[in-house]
């Protein structure tokens, strides 16, 4: 049972990690840049760059997540409190994760794509990013402390 524990907490750290890193990277490098382009590049960009991450990130979301639960799961059935209490808390972060993309960053997500496809600019497209970019950091912390609890989860 133990084998299996850390081999779910290894397929989470994994998944998570990838979106960790997208965040990270939103955060630190391309809100940064953004700011630095007119409106319609804005628009252009962020809907181009939302229909491919939309539709490949939720891979090694889902993965992590579910692995994640699974990781957590498994330690209680083994009795191994530790593990099953740092994966849990990490299953916690993940879901308030989820809660802010789902509120926030997808709704903005949708629209700047459909702007994109649609060839149109956005009236409040700066007003927008400026939202999705509100939380950015706390997404990236957030994943970053999932993805440190799993690697607890690991070593314990």
């Amino acid at each position: 049972m133990d084998l299996l524990t850390r081999v779910a907490a290894l397929i989470a750290v994994l998944g998570t990690a990838v979106v960790y890193g997208t965040d990270v990277f939103c955060a630190i490098v391309l809100r940064p840049a953004l700011a630095s382009v007119d409106d319609a590049t804005l628009i252009v960009v962020m809907g181009r760059v939302h229909r491919y991450g939309d539709r490949r990130m939720p891979v090694p979301g889902v993965l992590g997540v579910v692995a994640t639960a699974a990781s957590t799961a498994l330690a209680a059935v083994a009795a191994h409190w530790a593990q099953a209490i740092v994966a849990g808390a990490a299953l916690v972060l993940l879901v308030v994760w989820l809660a802010f993309y789902t509120r926030v960053s997808a709704p903005i997500n949708r629209q700047m794509t459909a702007a994109a496809d649609a060839g149109q600019s956005l009236a409040n497209g700066r007003a927008l990013q400026a939202k999705w970019d509100s939380i950015i950091n706390a997404r990236a912390l957030l994943q970053g402390l999932a993805v440190a609890a799993l690697c607890v989860v690991l070593m314990v």
